[in-house]
């Protein structure tokens, strides 16, 4: 087991400040003892392996396995509907394995050479298609990947030793561009598919900085695996993991394992599948109550935010006082540590930023109908919302193309603008359809808790 590089370690290795949501752990002399320089751990016995348990189930360490099934314990799923051409460009790579192929009521039916074909008559949707499938296969694990992928030939290997926990469920790698150039539309979804969870290895968890995978390309553990919700026509792979996670099983996702995806090219339809996506949220909130909240803040954050908003000298005065107040809480928490001074300013600082960045992108992204409406009635809130749009994707573009480029996906600072607005718009637009639609509104209630989280705003339903 390795900690994670951007935890807050003191120099005895015995406080440890990390995971999402930001946690403080205190480990005793021996705990720290075990760690090594570069903070490894190896399990050899009881001890070990109950540290090893206590810093993964806290996030603040991720697994470095040695061993595991092989890909002879694995059936390849994948459901397909009217695509024979990905099904043609899949299967090649997935020589030697098994393979199970649902023909989801396909208009010509599917030819599959070298997998079993399962043809439904009628289309019963990519989840019922995924559960045929998982119905028919014998091994041990379940990989589902979808006709419009492309893994790299190793990403099995490379993902089946987290199964040598007998705690992880599920473990799902990165899904990349298949072609990460082309026009401004396609460099713009490389850059910010909605499959794609980044370049951070984690835990899967809600209301974390990874909430979720995609069912584009996950790897399930078959006696944990109940069957994707066959009603939700979206947002089903959410919440599966959700409910794994509910049932007290570990689920990881790690990006040194990828799996290239033909996004759309074109704006319309890109634009389109983004407010489908929105609808799911509605899903979500029905069958996991508080966990799909678009806005998730402690308490002061929120009462910062709420003075911000008004735009006036005396709300700055007063989100500083609470920012004050963040800091005082966050000193408290940390003061066993060595420069605890310094740790609870770089926590605050990071809280701040975090409370700030989600209460900008709710604003453009979630609350746009809302937050149109204010600006129309009110000036000093039209200049408020126009510096937080450009602002928010001013820091979106420096975080996605100039801190971490994708190859062969550049931009340009207003393309990406533009394309992020619109990509708002057209969730924000989704979540309302969905909420409006299920005549309930709790899609789009914020959550207000007292824990202190200081990561990146985490994502509800595919964005």
């Amino acid at each position: 087991m390795q900690l994670d590089p951007r935890c807050m370690i003191s120099d005895d290795r015995r406080h440890i400040i990390g995971g999402s949501p930001t946690r403080l752990l205190n480990l005793s002399e021996l705990a720290g003892g075990l760690l090594d320089a570069d903070g490894r751990l190896t399990v050899h016995d009881r001890t070990t392996s109950q540290l090893a348990r206590k810093l993964l189930d806290a996030g603040v360490g991720h697994p470095r396995p040695m061993f595991g099934p092989t890909d002879t314990d694995v059936t390849v799923v994948v459901p397909v509907r009217d695509n024979q051409s990905g099904i043609d460009r899949l299967l090649p790579g997935l020589a030697g394995h098994k393979v199970i192929v649902v023909d989801d009521g396909s208009t010509v039916p599917i030819e599959a050479p070298g997998a079993q074909v399962i043809r439904l008559e009628r289309s019963r949707g990519p989840a019922a298609a995924r559960n045929r499938g998982a119905a028919h296969a014998d091994t041990e694990l379940l990989a589902f990947l979808d006709s419009d992928v492309v893994p790299e030939h190793d990403w099995l290997t490379k993902l089946l030793g987290h199964f040598s926990d007998p705690k992880v469920a599920l473990a799902a790698p990165r899904i990349v561009a298949l072609e990460p150039g082309g026009g401004a539309t396609s460099r713009y979804e490389a850059l910010c598919s909605s499959l794609d969870m980044g370049r951070r290895e984690g835990p899967v968890a809600p209301r974390s900085r990874i909430p979720y995978v995609p069912s584009a390309a996950m790897i399930v553990r078959r006696n944990c695996f109940s069957g994707f919700d066959e009603s939700m026509e979206v947002a089903e792979d959410v919440d599966l993991c959700w409910r794994l996670h509910a049932d007290g099983w570990s689920l990881r996702y790690d990006p040194i394992a990828t799996v290239a995806h033909d996004h759309r090219h074109r704006l319309s339809k890109s634009l389109d599948r983004k407010r489908y996506y929105g609808t799911g949220a509605a899903l979500l909130s029905g069958r996991h109550p508080g966990m799909g909240a678009p806005l998730a803040l402690t308490v002061p954050m929120a009462a910062a935010m709420a003075a911000l908003v008004t735009g006036t000298a005396w709300g700055v005065m007063a989100a500083l006082a609470v920012f004050g107040v963040i800091g005082g809480r966050l000193h408290r928490r940390v003061s066993s540590m060595p420069d605890a001074a310094r740790t609870a300013a770089k926590l605050t600082a990071q809280s701040v930023g975090f409370g700030v960045l989600q209460s900008a992108s709710a604003m453009c992204r979630h609350y746009w109908p809302l937050s149109i409406l204010l600006a129309l009635v009110s000036k000093r809130f039209r200049l408020l919302l126009l510096t937080v749009a450009v602002g928010e994707a001013a820091y979106e573009w420096v975080r996605l193309e100039l801190v971490n480029p994708e190859p062969g996906a550049r931009v340009g600072w207003w393309r990406f603008m533009v394309l992020k607005r619109l990509d708002d718009l057209a969730y924000g637009a989704g979540l309302w359809q969905g909420a409006l639609a299920g005549r309930s509104i709790d899609a789009l209630y914020p959550r207000i808790s007292n824990t202190v989280s200081t990561k990146a705003r985490p994502r509800v339903a595919p964005r």
